[in-house]
């Protein structure tokens, strides 16, 4: 019988290996080394595909960044007239679509935080939200520091856990040193609970603060 084959290596095994190895173990665990020996094959291999460590890292935030959605860009519209979706919908639902992807993979949301740098799909998304602010009539100036604000605000909320924070021992928390923690304690169950509903009131928050900027911006 024929031996099995084994899969051919591509440059897209080595990127999804190496997003495995981070989500499982971080940053850290990826080097050329470790992902030769995970792939089966020998070191030298993989330099046909990848030229280092930096470009597996670069590709493996982009097909993270990737998984956002951004065809919410592209039906908005200045006031949200007509059929298009107005500027401030189209802000909640990228947002979500973004947290949802890093928080998929929050190990990569370090390497994330220090901007696009030059990859495609991290250009791209900078590209529609920047385009879509200034097309809802943002100046050019607020809608970077819009963007800005946006990706500060979803990678923070995607890069840990508030309610995991707080250790399962009532113990932990005497009453008489923090009168106020009583339930702290139960947050962990609640971790998911807790962390969207987080996401969701301070996403709110944010934008509707825009959109008072944004009226009063209209009316001066």
């Amino acid at each position: 019988m024929a031996r099995p084959r084994k899969p051919l290596l591509s440059r897209d095994r080595i990127v999804d290996t190496a997003l495995a190895l981070i989500d499982a173990e971080g940053l850290d665990a990826v080097s050329t080394r470790r992902l030769a020996a995970e792939l089966g094959v020998s070191g030298p291999s993989l330099y046909n595909h990848v030229k280092g460590k930096d470009e597996i890292l670069d590709a493996v935030a982009d097909t993270v960044v990737g998984q956002v959605d951004l065809s919410m860009f592209d039906a908005a519209s200045g006031d949200g007239a007509g059929a298009g979706v107005d500027w401030r919908t189209a802000l909640l639902t990228w947002a979500r679509s973004y947290r949802a992807a890093l928080a998929a993979h929050p190990n990569i949301v370090p390497f994330l935080a220090r901007g696009p740098g030059r990859r495609p799909a991290g250009l791209r998304m900078a590209d529609a939200v920047f385009g879509a602010m200034v097309g809802a009539g943002w100046p050019p100036a607020q809608a970077t520091r819009i963007g800005a604000l946006m990706r500060y605000f979803v990678a923070g909320s995607a890069l840990g856990s508030f309610a995991r924070g707080f250790v399962d021992d009532a113990t932990a928390y005497d009453p008489a040193d923090y009168p106020h923690l009583g339930q702290a304690h139960l947050l962990a169950d609640h971790q998911q609970q807790v962390d969207e509903g987080a996401f969701e009131t301070g996403l709110t928050a944010l934008v509707d603060g825009l959109a008072l900027q944004y009226e009063q911006m209209r009316v001066s």
